[in-house]
């Protein structure tokens, strides 16, 4: 399984199919008390966000970071409310150009459609990298949103 999805919204749709809810924007797709955790973000990133508003704030802080490119599900593997996905992305630091291609894997439990845990394991290296290293990751995400 290789399919190519130009936003984060439309590969948790591809992804997750008649599993997640019908919802008119991302936000939507998670439930109000979503946990999204990063268990191996860099210091100054977070490690843990709790509901849907700390969600879209950090997603609005991502966005003047890190220009990304298509989104490639590589494999699915459901059991029940559970589902891990494999997946990777390019792109680029917007203030370095340094390119930012990573690889995923996240476990995400639904509730009633929804989104309601999701734990993404990427390599904090490659973050680092393309925001011109840790002090610069540091300041960009603080001074973002």
């Amino acid at each position: 399984m290789t399919d190519k999805f130009d936003t984060f919204s439309g590969l948790l749709r591809g992804a997750l199919g008649k599993r997640l809810a019908p919802a008119d924007d991302m936000p939507g797709l998670f439930t109000d008390d979503i946990i999204f955790e990063f268990p191996f973000a860099p210091e100054g990133l977070p490690r843990r966000l709790e509901g849907r508003a700390a969600l879209t704030a950090h997603m609005a802080r991502l966005g003047p970071l890190i220009a990304f490119g298509d989104l490639v599900l590589e494999a699915v593997y459901p059991s029940g409310e559970t589902v891990v996905l494999e997946f990777s992305c390019t792109g680029a630091g917007k203030a370095t150009g340094l390119p930012y291609d990573q690889h995923y894997i996240s476990v995400i439990t639904l509730r009633d459609g929804r989104i309601a845990h999701y734990r993404d394991y990427w390599n904090p290296l490659t973050v680092l990298s393309a925001l011109g290293g840790a002090e610069a990751a540091m300041a960009a995400y603080a001074g973002g949103a």
